[in-house]
């Protein structure tokens, strides 16, 4: 049975809108994961595609009845009016809308006079008929029916009247909802509210925005629609779309809630935005944009020294929200800008008391400056910042072992397989005072991995944890170019134990060595501080 309508509803469309962004290609099978991470935020409804008119979506929709259970959100199917000099109960498209068996449709129609005669080459007439009719014919049929009023921006400035008379006939026929689209996303917010509190004036049924981001103000656009009456917005997960994208769901949602007052989802879903976001962001294999709007990593990362201090005294003067109501965290970013108040509070952030260490915090503040102006980075690197400040304190431990040499060799053999091997010779310190000699040799796909899986299995006999400890990821970065091959070279190494994860440093013009500081403090800290 149709399910009632929210008097205000978010309208989430990145299984159809949002996949049309370059580089994304989802499986059926995705589709259906991203459908329930959407419903978890609590989004009114969810665009599942255009059955009929692609095979990957009409399985989708197939395969929704039966595999898919939303808690909140309602599954939309999407299409387009009837074609043009067609009986509506004839046209297979609209037959497979009503096949799809979701409780609400979401109907595209033209909504500028240039379209209506350039592209579907039809009459005035015909296409208010074709929506008329389209409408008619799927509530007939038990369904609640949305319209995507497509161009209604430009065409509104080719002819005010035209599309508010396509929005008429489809009210007329039963239509719940008219969606102003600004398809090309030329939009300012200024003139959407103007053109948005014109055209609420003059209908009689609830209006909608969707905006695409090409002016980079498809959020601001969306908001400045609801402040001029419209009570449904359309965005997509991360922005997706084609060309510079649609308004951001997570932005959408956020900015509702906690600047506009509007309890747009359930108040327990707020707080999955940012796991949310990341989520999707994985099955679409597009990496998380960490300066993302309330739910990217640097959404709430203070860097200036004068913030930290401010923020010390009081979270709120620097933070526009609590990170937490979205799932965020606020981060203290320790770099060369650093002052006293950063180091304290990043302290604090990991978990090492520097109460009365007041000497601690002016040695690790100077020490960070030295080391940053040789090309060191703790701002990505938080393992091997807690590393410098527990080394800095009293009564900090030995290093587990010292090193005595390693070696790394690279052989490319005939069949074209290319082997690295390294030969790790360290002292352990053992508890009377006395030192073992120990000689490792392991090989890898490359000298960092082969000189990490010497060094592990040098420590392993002493340290058992280190068994489940692996990389996860590795980055390189060229700083200073020196002439020649000769350069600056940071390494970003990140580690996990199947748990968690943790991103180290270092830094050298080899960059073998550069790889082996990074290393050696990923493994110090899986023993030390996990």
């Amino acid at each position: 049975m149709p399910t009632p309508p929210r008097t205000f509803d978010v309208f989430d469309t990145t299984l159809r809108d949002g996949a049309q962004r370059e580089g994304i290609s989802f499986s059926v099978a995705d589709k259906l994961a991203v459908a329930r991470l959407l419903d978890e935020i609590g989004v009114g409804y969810i665009e599942g595609g255009w059955p009929g008119a692609l095979p990957k979506d009409t399985e989708f929709f197939a395969r929704a009845r039966t595999e898919l259970k939303l808690r909140h959100a309602v599954l939309v199917a999407f299409g387009a009016t009837r074609r043009a000099g067609v009986r509506v109960a004839d046209d297979p498209q609209v037959q497979a809308l009503l096949d799809a068996e979701t409780p609400v449709v979401c109907l595209v129609a033209k909504s500028d006079v240039r379209h209506v005669r350039d592209a579907l080459r039809t009459t005035l007439e015909e296409n208010l008929a074709m929506v008329g009719d389209t409408v008619a014919h799927l509530v007939a049929h038990g369904r609640r029916v949305f319209l995507d009023c497509e161009h209604f921006f430009d065409g509104y400035a080719a002819d005010p009247d035209y599309g508010v008379r396509v929005l008429e006939a489809a009210f007329a026929a039963g239509a719940e909802v008219g969606v102003l689209c600004d398809t090309n996303g030329g939009m300012l917010p200024m003139g959407v509210g103007r053109v948005v509190a014109d055209v609420h004036a003059r209908v009689s049924g609830r209006l909608g925005i969707h905006c695409q981001d090409d002016t980079g103000c498809a959020v601001a656009n969306s908001l400045a629609a609801v402040e001029a009456g419209v009570t449904h917005v359309q965005g997509t997960a991360n922005g997706y779309g084609e060309r510079a994208g649609n308004a951001d769901t997570f932005a959408l949602v956020a900015n509702l809630v906690t600047k506009m007052g509007l309890p747009v989802v359930p108040a327990e879903c707020l707080g999955e935005l940012q796991r949310v976001s990341h989520a999707i962001a994985e099955l679409a294999n597009i990496a998380p944009d960490d300066h993302q709007p309330f739910v990217g990593a640097s959404a709430f990362a203070h860097k200036a020294g004068l913030h930290a201090s401010a923020i010390k005294v009081s979270p709120e003067l620097y933070n526009h929200l609590d990170p937490a109501l979205v799932g965020n965290d606020m981060r203290i970013l320790v770099t060369e800008m650093a002052g006293r108040a950063s180091v304290e509070l990043k302290g604090r952030e990991l978990g090492v008391d520097l109460d009365g260490h007041a000497d601690v915090v002016g040695r690790v503040v100077d020490r960070v400056k030295v080391l940053e102006a040789d090309g060191w980075s703790f701002e990505a690197a938080d393992a091997s910042f807690e590393l410098l400040l527990r080394a800095s304190l009293p009564g900090a431990p030995d290093p587990l072992f010292e090193l005595e040499s390693y070696r790394t060799t690279v052989e490319h053999w005939g069949n074209g397989v290319v082997v690295s091997e390294a030969t790790v010779k360290v002292l352990l310190p053992n508890a009377d005072g006395t030192v073992e000699r120990v000689i490792s040799t392991g090989e890898g796909n490359g000298p960092v991995n082969a000189l990490d899986n010497a060094l592990r299995q040098a420590l392993v006999s002493r340290h058992p944890q280190l068994a489940d400890v692996s990389l996860a990821d590795y980055k390189v970065r060229i700083l200073g170019w020196k002439g020649g091959s000769s350069a600056t070279t940071r390494v970003l190494v990140d580690t996990t134990d199947g748990v968690g994860e943790w991103t180290t440093v270092g830094v050298h013009d080899n960059i073998v060595e550069a790889s082996w500081h990074a290393l050696v403090d990923a493994l110090t800290y899986a023993v030390r501080c996990r």
